[in-house]
Order: structure tokens, then sequence, then C-alpha cells
């Protein structure tokens, strides 16, 4: 069975996400065993200047690495990732669950520390929209069954 590893920055305090997410890890239970951290978000101010909001995501950034297994495939979902359809994800995780673990790592609203993307094996976007960092959590864990539906050929996909 797979591990997978979902590092978030900040907490999920909304209850409509939460039951997604549940939701989604439950159907996900039959083909990998998730694991969410949350990795505590720096406190900025609301006009941070460039400076602050660098060194505010180097320390998320260290925080995040050292939360990270040994060996690991490394997915940072960054906007300049690269997009893929639901199947090359499907066979993105297929290739990599033969290799360990595989962690996925969701930056704060301000991104990620380029540590953490230069890290990574893949760098994915999941769209050139813009989506609150809490919502990503639920399309991650959706897309994640419907790559473990489309590997087991299930029926979700269609």
């Amino acid at each position: 069975m797979t591990d997978v590893l979902i590092i978030a920055v900040g907490n999920e305090k909304e209850e409509y996400y939460r039951a997604a997410i549940d939701e989604y890890a439950k159907r996900i239970s039959a083909f990998a065993r998730v694991t969410v951290r949350e990795i505590k978000e720096k406190r900025l101010p609301e006009r941070a200047a460039a400076g602050e909001t660098a060194r505010a995501l180097d320390e998320e950034g260290k925080d995040i690495l050292a939360s990270l297994p040994k060996s690991c495939t490394l997915c940072a979902l960054c906007v300049e990732g690269r997009q893929l359809s639901s199947e090359g994800f499907a066979e993105f995780i297929g290739d990599s669950e033969l290799k360990g673990p595989i962690a996925f790592v969701i930056g704060s609203s301000c991104g990620l520390s380029q540590n953490v993307k230069d890290a990574a094996q893949l760098k994915l976007s999941f769209s050139k929209m813009t989506f609150p960092h809490r919502l990503m959590r639920v399309i991650l864990f959706e897309q994640l069954y419907r790559a473990f539906s489309i590997l087991n050929n299930g029926k979700y996909h269609k």
C-alpha cells in the first residue's frame, strides 16, 4: 500500500473543506495510507515587505523539508509548475509509488520557498487560475482519489 504524505502550511479550520477532505481520504484509504502534516504559517503584517515575505517562506521551507521522509518522491504544488491531465497525474503516482512514499507540499497564501521547489522531483500546477491554498487541499485529495481510481481501473474517472 502506498504512503502519501501531504504537507500543508496552515491549518484547515473550515468544516465544509474538512468534510470534503475526510470523504476523499476515506475513499483513498482503499489504495493508500494518507497522512497530513500541517506546518505553522509564519505571521506577516498586512503589507509585508518583500524581504519579510521571503524570510517567512524560507522559515516555512525549512520546516517543510525537515518533515519529509528520508527517501520520498516530492511534489511541490506551485503556480509555475507543469500542468498534467488526470491520466498524467495518475501515471506520476504509479511511477512514484514504486520508489517509496510520495509527499505533496501545499504552501501558504504567499507560496513556497525556492528551496522546497528545488528539492521537488515534480513542480505541479493544477491550473493557471489562483485557488485559495485551503481549497487546494480538497482539489489535491480529489485528484489523488481520481488517480488511484484510474490506476486500479475504477469507475470514478470517466
